[in-house]
């Protein structure tokens, strides 16, 4: 072990202990990705995913009950709708990008909609999720000052300046909820309360940033890597045209399948021993999801794609404890309602040529792949 390394953690019973210690892994010591930070760059960097408690519990307080089961139901009309109108458009073309056309719109859209974002911002949010992800790769294309940024990029999430534009439009829309408030998440950010405190100035820009994104990116991956894999399957998609109630079962496989995120990073905040191996005050300690999703021990033939798979949770949502995913309930409202309206129109995916993929070990993010709706599907009521 080097003093710049870390341990890879991957297998699945190991990332789940990890992620349900979190007074021994934490997420506040350094920083949940690999690099290491200064002192100052962590602090301006630093969001919920970044926090231990009671920091942490304070903050998933301020917003967890937007993010029921009870209340992202509340969303599944608006969904669905949205979904309709991609997928009439994606069959009236004949296909297409199904980043561009399907995968990338339908999430932010929904997101948006849930936080109060004007609709007409959503490509300008998408470009600066882009960005963001470009940001985990060696190659950004961003200049510093892109966005009339003038903040250092280590200061910045993801090092990107798009995370400046990203700042700024959050706090325009915050300011204009406080002073006139509406029914969505983003008035609920700045009015919230927990034990008399609200939200700082950096926590809520961190917050807006952090739901942005991962509300967009991870599940317009999963959406994208489901669809690559039912093309790439016709067997599985037909079971499902058989057989609708494997819908909730084909949701957690396209998840495991697809592992948004590939990794993310604990520190051990003790002396400490994981899987029979010491790990010392200050290590790093890296959950593979990736790896955890393949294992042979946790899934029976872990390789192949199988929607009526029902054993073990996958670890795309996080191995469970604290850090479970928030929006983990709206996730998969929004790849079953994708499914279902998919199902409706009878169209069976085939794929028309390869994917082109971000170079990043942090997101198993996709530019683009092109589909087809293939024959026999039709658009909403025809």
């Amino acid at each position: 072990y080097e003093e710049t390394g870390f341990w890879a953690v991957t297998r699945y019973e190991d990332v789940r202990e990890v992620s349900k210690s979190a007074d021994r892994f934490s997420s506040g010591i350094g920083h949940t990705n690999l690099w290491d930070l200064e002192a100052d760059a962590l602090e301006a960097r630093r969001s919920i995913i970044d926090t231990d408690a009671p920091d942490h519990t304070r903050l998933r307080r301020l917003v967890s009950s937007s993010f029921t089961p009870r209340n992202i139901r509340r969303w599944t009309d608006t969904t669905r709708s949205i979904a309709a109108e991609l997928l009439d458009d994606f069959v009236a073309k004949g296909g297409g990008d199904w980043v561009e056309l399907v995968a990338a719109p339908l999430p932010i859209r929904v997101i948006l909609t849930i936080l109060g974002v004007p609709v007409g911002d959503a490509d300008h949010l998408v470009e600066l999720s882009n960005y963001l992800v470009e940001g985990t790769s060696e190659q950004p294309s961003l200049p510093p000052d892109a966005y009339g940024n003038t903040t250092e990029l280590r200061l910045l999430p993801f090092g990107s300046p798009a995370s400046h534009a990203l700042f700024e439009y959050g706090e325009r829309l915050g300011a204009e909820r406080r002073a006139d408030p509406q029914d969505d998440l983003v008035t609920q950010l700045v009015l919230a309360e927990d034990d008399g405190q609200r939200l700082s100035h950096d926590e809520f820009r961190n917050m807006f940033h952090v739901l942005v994104f991962a509300g967009n990116e991870t599940t317009r991956t999963a959406i994208t890597h489901g669809a690559i894999a039912f093309a790439e399957h016709p067997e599985q998609w037909d079971r499902l045209g058989d057989d609708p109630g494997l819908l909730d079962t084909a949701v957690e496989e396209v998840l495991r399948w697809a592992t948004p995120v590939l990794h993310m990073r604990r520190t051990a905040a003790v002396d400490t021993e994981l899987a029979g191996t010491p790990i010392a005050a200050g290590d790093k300690v890296v959950m593979w999801y990736a790896s955890a999703n393949r294992d042979p021990d946790a899934f029976t033939d872990p390789f192949r794609f199988d929607i009526g798979r029902d054993e073990q949770a996958h670890t795309s949502f996080g191995g469970g404890g604290p850090h479970f995913c928030l929006g983990a309930f709206l996730a998969r409202m929004e790849i079953k309602v994708l499914l279902e309206e998919m199902l409706a129109r009878g169209i069976r995916l085939e794929q028309t040529s390869p994917a082109e993929r971000v170079a990043s070990n942090f997101v198993h993010g996709v530019l683009s792949v092109g589909m087809a709706p293939g024959p026999g599907a039709h658009e909403g009521g025809s």
